[in-house]
């Protein structure tokens, strides 16, 4: 009598490995699913959070000409921006996260005095920093946006799709490189949201 192993059991065999694999590739998929949902889950928390900050106190946060070092926000350091509308330096990107988080609306530390340190980061391990330009990225457009840095190009073309136009340089949501064409696996994101 030969010992070996029968056409049913090699195929029951199979059948279970392709569903092991099926399983595995499936869950990769729902997890990145997750993390692009957590993206724009993130910048309209912020998006509401800077909305909110301004109904309260009438500026945007970090551009606040309220000294904020004082109560009841007590942020040392963000003796108060220019007033004029823009995230447009430096100490006005980083302030805009420490009272935003002094107020309340987002959790974190408002003690860390760099924005390196203060910026919430994406589930792709880039920060959502609050930026303001002309122009931005070749869109024609101007004003404040949120801007994540080193995003897959992939994922920022899903968004892109998802959420906006579909289109690298143009509409809401922008990227720094072309979806179609390029060979770099990380680009930015620039979503103009106010």
């Amino acid at each position: 009598m030969r010992k070996g192993f029968t056409l049913v059991e090699l195929s029951i065999v199979l059948v279970i490995i392709g569903l092991l694999i099926g399983g595995v590739l499936k869950g990769k998929a729902m997890i990145d699913n997750a993390k692009q949902k957590r993206v724009k889950s993130d910048i309209d928390g912020v998006v509401s959070a800077v909305y909110n900050y301004q109904d309260k106190f009438g500026y945007l946060p970090g551009d606040d000409p309220t000294d904020i070092s004082a109560a009841p926000l007590s942020v040392s350091g963000c003796t108060g921006g220019n007033g004029d509308g823009l995230f447009s330096n430096a100490t006005e990107d980083t302030c805009a996260w420490r009272a935003i988080i002094a107020a309340g609306f987002v959790s974190g530390d408002k003690t860390k005095d760099t924005e390196a340190a203060v910026a919430k980061r994406s589930p792709y391990g880039g920060r959502y920093l609050f930026r303001y330009g002309n122009n931005i990225n070749g869109s024609g457009r101007s004003g404040n946006y949120i801007y994540v840095e080193n995003m897959p190009l992939d994922v920022v073309a899903d968004l892109d799709r998802k959420y906006d136009d579909g289109v690298y340089n143009t509409g809401e949501l922008t990227s720094n490189y072309d979806y179609a064409g390029t060979s770099v696996a990380y680009a930015d994101l620039y979503w103009i949201a106010f």
